[in-house]
């Protein structure tokens, strides 16, 4: 027990030194010029090494752990093995079996884990199917580009480029959209970081309403024509600078375009007019 606490403190400070060195990566150099930046290369390159050192460190540590001779002990749930009653002896144990089994279950259902290492108790059956990715060919409109990757594995991302408006990045499992990103069309869609907004109010806004029409046309009995509606509706924000609000007549309000549209006309609004 003292070894497994002495790694899981190790992990501790090796996550906390990742943290802060991220932060100070994050938050640059004071001012320009080359001494201050000389000085703040240094400082990486030394917290970078004392990160490749915990790891080391870490890894040491795991190796000369051990599989514990008894379950883990789970706080005051230990009393329940104490039970004198017979059906109820055995249920400590019933419950670390299921902790472990519950804990090894949400680390491999999650599709978009950032690693796809992990160790498996029995050789994995191939799973059917029969919904695929959309296919680019199959979905057009004009003046837009759809682009499937996967930099994720097995889930596929779909970029999409409107004429020169914007461009957008929709996280799919199978033809079921799990997370939308739109960017200006001068902005770069960075799959690293997909949760990034956008540094204009108006795509920000717009991504808003993205990810609200996804839940509306969101269908899993149907989901080849729900992702084909979607992209329909999407594909609206082609005239997003260049037509007028529905309602009020106007280009601008609050300094910005209508950035909704109607999900059955495709009709613009600005925000204060949709209601």
């Amino acid at each position: 027990m003292e070894k497994l606490n002495f790694t899981l403190g190790a992990v501790r400070n090796l996550r906390s030194s990742v943290r802060q060195c991220f932060e100070k990566l994050a938050d640059g150099s004071p001012e320009q010029n080359e001494e201050n930046n000389a000085k703040f290369l240094l400082e990486f390159q030394e917290n970078f090494s004392d990160i490749n050192h915990q790891i080391k460190e870490l890894e040491g540590v795991i190796n000369s752990l051990q599989v514990p001779p008894a379950p883990y002990y789970l706080g005051n749930t230990t009393y329940l093995a104490q039970e004198t009653t017979q059906d109820r002896q055995a249920l400590y144990s019933q419950l670390v079996h299921d902790h472990s089994l519950l804990a090894y279950n949400n680390l491999n259902v999650n599709s978009l884990r950032r690693s796809y290492i992990y160790n498996s108790q029995k050789r994995g059956r191939v799973q059917c199917s029969t919904c695929n990715t959309p296919d680019p060919d199959e979905i057009s409109h004009p003046n837009t580009t759809y682009k499937v990757c996967r930099p994720f594995g097995s889930s596929a991302v779909v970029v999409i480029t409107i004429s020169h408006v914007l461009k957008a990045a929709l996280v799919c499992k199978g033809v079921l959209i799990e997370w939308v990103s739109v960017k200006g069309f001068d902005e770069h869609i960075d799959f690293d970081d997909l949760f990034a907004e956008s540094r204009y109010a108006v795509f920000r806004k717009v991504q808003e309403n993205t990810q609200a029409a996804m839940l509306h046309f969101f269908s899993p009995t149907l989901p080849d024509l729900a992702i084909k509606s979607y992209m329909a509706w999407f594909h609206s924000y082609s005239r997003l600078f260049v037509e007028p609000c529905k309602r009020c007549g106007k280009f601008l309000a609050n300094g910005l375009p209508p950035t909704w549209r109607d999900l059955r006309t495709l009709e613009p609004y600005h925000e204060e007019c949709k209601n």
